[in-house]
C-alpha cells in the first residue's frame, strides 16, 4: 500500500489520522473534529508533492546509461544529447570540428549534463575507433548509439551525379553508420543490451528534388534497421530509426530558406509549420528509453504529418 496520510473517522466522536510506514505498519491518532479541513488539505497536499517527486525520478530513466552521438553539436544530434542527458544519461557528443565539440560540451555541461567530448570524422576509420575507446575508457561502456552523421554534397539533377559523390554520400550516410554499430555492439552486450537509433529523413519516403543520392542514402538507412534488428535482438539490443521531415537547422537551411521549397513543403504538411530540433531529439530519446522497450525495426517519422511510406 502506498505510504501516506489517510482520514478515518471513529464511530462516536473525533477522527483520526491513519499514518502508514514503507514497510507497512500503521498507527491511529486522534485529532479533533475541527482539525478536519485542515489534514484533507495537508493529506492531499502531502500526496500531491509525492506523486511529483516519483515524476521527477522517473524522468531520469537513463541514470546510469552511456549514449555516443555522431554529428551531435548542433542541430538535431545536439538537441538528441539534451533529451537524453536530461534523462540521465552521460552523453558522448562528437563532431568534426574542436571548436564546435568544445562549445557543445560547455552548453550542455551548464545544463548540468554528464558530458565527455571529442572530434570524430565517421567516414574516417581510425576516427570512429577512437570515438568508441574514447567512451569505453572515459565512461565505462557503451548502451547507447544514435548515429546522425550525414554529408550532402550534392545539388542537382541526379544523372549529373559522379561516382565520387554517390562513394562520400553513402560511405558517411550509411556504411558508417553500419560499422560503427559494429563497434559498439561488443560493449552493448557485455552491459546486458542496448539502443541504436539512425537518423534518417523523410527525404527517404518522399524525395526532395535535386537531391536525388541523398535521398537514396536515407531511403538505405530505413532498410538497414529492420535489417539488423533481428540479429541484434537476440542480444538483447533494439535498432530503431527516426526519419524527420523539414526540421530548422543549419543543415536543412538549403530548404527553409528558399521561400519556394518551403511553400511545397507546407503543402504537403498537416502541421503547417517547421519542426525544432527539440521535436526531432525528444523522438530519439524516447526510443532508448524502457518506455520503448518493445519497439525494434521500426522507422518513425517526425514530419509534420507528411505522408511517409514506401
Amino acid at each position: 500500500m502506498r505510504p501516506g496520510i489517510v482520514l478515518h473517522q471513529e464511530e462516536r466522536r473525533a477522527h483520526c489520522i491513519s499514518v502508514r510506514s514503507d514497510n507497512g505498519s500503521e498507527d491511529f491518532i486522534p485529532v479533533p473534529n475541527s482539525s478536519q479541513v485542515m489534514l484533507r488539505s495537508v493529506g492531499r497536499s502531502l500526496l500531491a508533492n509525492r506523486i511529483t517527486g516519483r515524476r521527477m525520478m522517473s524522468q531520469k530513466t537513463l541514470t546510469g546509461k552511456v549514449a555516443i552521438l555522431t554529428a551531435s553539436t548542433d542541430g538535431i544530434g545536439l538537441a538528441a544529447a539534451q533529451a537524453l542527458g536530461r534523462k540521465g544519461a552521460h552523453v558522448v557528443v562528437s563532431s568534426r570540428g574542436k571548436e564546435n565539440v568544445e562549445r557543445a560540451v560547455e552548453l550542455l555541461r551548464s545544463e548540468n549534463i554528464k558530458v565527455t567530448g571529442t572530434t570524430c570524422h565517421v567516414g574516417n576509420r581510425e576516427d570512429r575507433e577512437r570515438l568508441v575507446k574514447t567512451t569505453v575508457e572515459q565512461c565505462g561502456g557503451v548502451d547507447i548509439f544514435i548515429s546522425n552523421a550525414a554529408v550532402n554534397p550534392f545539388v542537382g539533377n541526379i544523372t549529373d551525379s559522379t561516382e565520387e559523390v554517390w562513394d562520400k554520400i553513402l560511405h558517411v550516410n550509411l556504411k558508417s553508420a553500419f560499422l560503427l554499430t559494429k563497434l559498439v555492439v561488443p560493449y552493448m552486450e557485455i552491459r546486458g543490451g542496448g539502443s541504436v537509433v539512425f537518423v534518417s529523413s523523410a527525404a527517404g519516403y518522399q524525395p526532395v528534388e535535386a537531391l536525388g543520392p541523398y535521398n537514396v542514402s536515407k531511403t538505405a538507412l530505413m532498410g538497414l534497421t529492420p535489417a539488423l534488428a533481428p540479429d541484434l535482438g537476440r542480444r538483447n539490443i533494439r535498432v530503431n530509426c527516426v526519419a524527420p521531415g523539414l526540421i530548422k537547422t543549419q543543415f536543412s537551411s538549403v530548404l527553409w530558406k528558399n521561400e519556394n521549397v518551403f511553400e511545397d513543403f507546407k503543402r504537403k504538411m498537416i502541421i503547417k509549420r517547421m519542426g525544432t530540433p527539440q521535436e526531432a531529439g525528444g523522438v530519439i530519446a524516447f526510443l532508448c528509453s524502457d518506455e520503448a522497450s518493445y519497439i525494434t525495426g521500426e522507422t518513425i517519422t517526425v514530419a509534420g504529418g507528411i505522408n511517409c511510406r514506401l
